[in-house]
């Protein structure tokens, strides 16, 4: 993950990620996954900037390349931070779109909708009447 500053043109950004990635790869490293994150804002002020544009940053190799790809971060102006974390295991899998999400989360809502009406047909309905008499009926059991 590297954040750049956010004063910065978006076909500049482009520029700087398509730069890193193509680093990587001169220097042993596929990539897996390159994300733009967008501009967000800084938990603490940065080089006088509040806000920054994330880009993350997802490779697999032999970690040779880390410490020159960091090197050349460093060295611009344009990145104001950067952190390299090792994962252990298998990657995230990526989520779904936003699209298929909310599909998804309708028709669930609609069953439990379903659901819930058909569990209110199968209760019994009791009156304030009769509860009065079973629970009086149920004490004197109870008792004897």
């Amino acid at each position: 993950m590297y954040i750049l500053r956010p004063d910065i043109a978006e076909d500049e950004v482009t520029n700087h990620i398509d730069k890193y990635n193509k680093l990587l790869k001169e220097f042993g490293g596929t990539i897996l996954d390159s994300q733009m994150r967008g501009k967000r804002r800084l938990a603490y002020q940065i080089a006088k900037h509040r806000e920054g544009i994330y880009v993350q940053l997802s490779h697999q190799g032999d970690g040779q390349h880390i410490f020159k790809i960091e090197k050349a971060m460093r060295l611009s102006e344009d990145v104001i931070r950067y952190m390299t974390v090792k994962q252990e295991g298998p990657l995230p899998a990526p989520r779904p779109s936003n699209k298929s999400t909310t599909q998804v989360d309708d028709t669930d809502d609609k069953e439990n909708q379903e659901t819930k009406a058909e569990s209110k047909k199968k209760q019994p309905l009791v009156s304030a009447e009769n509860s009065g008499k079973e629970d009086t009926k149920t004490k004197e059991n109870a008792e004897s």
